[in-house]
């Protein structure tokens, strides 16, 4: 590791530190909606990946739970953060403690907002389906619903709960059907190399998928997907956010961004 990288790593990880002490969070008046900003994101633990990089999509937003403890919207808005997807639920019982928060301060930042569900395999999908609909609005223009599957290694109750994948899907499948028919957008898919691989989602077709790979790149980890969003950072630091962020790209153009909420918000 050379002196510059060493340099420039020890004052992320001091960013990082003072964020997480309390350092105050630069406000930024809220621009109107619609406007898209270039990103002016950080990474705390960077990869080099090979063309084309994650930075080079023009649209670019996050993911946010509990764990972002502050956020001023509207500065993480003027910093490139033009779509954040938020947690809501868990299986049938658990709403994130920060959802409420993070839901009515992405909405009046004025960037596009969705939800999503942790996907419990111990609870029927009819019950975690109308815990999401029970806790998260249907309003015009956010965007559709998210289905979050992956294997669940923390649960104290579920983590040893992995059915087969024709299983699997047919669960998933329960699910998607009951919030599509809610919200009127079917809804978007997001998953891991795990556990896409094991339960063969290469085959699940119809629905626009958001792919997590932190360490390679989506085309290499995931052959021949299509995707929407790819999840290529865990590690990000954005001014307005304190600490570290899942960092997210949207597959297109700032002209095809445009075509697509158009065609896949909330109406």
């Amino acid at each position: 590791m050379t002196a510059p990288l060493i340099t420039r790593r020890l004052a992320l990880l001091g960013l990082t530190s003072l964020a997480a002490c309390g350092a105050p969070i630069r406000s930024t008046p809220p621009a109107p909606p619609g406007v898209l900003f270039p990103a002016r994101f950080d990474d705390a633990d960077p990869v080099a990946f090979p063309s084309p990089r994650p930075a080079r999509f023009a649209v670019q937003g996050i993911d946010a739970a509990r764990f972002q403890t502050r956020v001023d919207w509207n500065t993480a808005r003027a910093n490139g953060v033009n779509f954040a997807f938020i947690k809501a639920t868990e299986g049938g019982d658990l709403l994130d403690s920060a959802f409420k928060q993070h839901w009515r301060g992405a909405g009046r930042s004025g960037m596009w907002r969705g939800a999503y569900h942790f996907y419990y395999f111990c609870t029927e999908p009819e019950v975690q389906a109308r815990w999401f609909i029970r806790n998260v609005p249907r309003r015009a223009g956010d965007l559709p619903p998210v289905l979050d599957m992956e294997w669940n290694p923390q649960s104290p109750t579920c983590a040893t709960v992995r059915p087969p994948a024709a299983e699997v899907q047919d669960q998933m499948r329960r699910w998607l059907a009951i919030v599509t028919a809610h919200y009127g957008q079917r809804p978007i898919i997001y998953t891991t190399p795990r556990f896409y691989e094991e339960n063969r989602l290469s085959g699940f077709g119809g629905y626009d998928f958001w792919l997590r790979s932190t360490a390679r790149h989506v085309a290499e980890v995931y052959p021949g997907q299509r995707w929407r969003f790819w999840q290529y950072s865990s590690t990000g630091l954005i001014d307005g956010i304190a600490g570290e962020v899942d960092l997210n790209a949207f597959s297109g153009s700032r002209e095809d961004w445009m075509a697509w909420v158009a065609a896949r918000t909330i109406r």
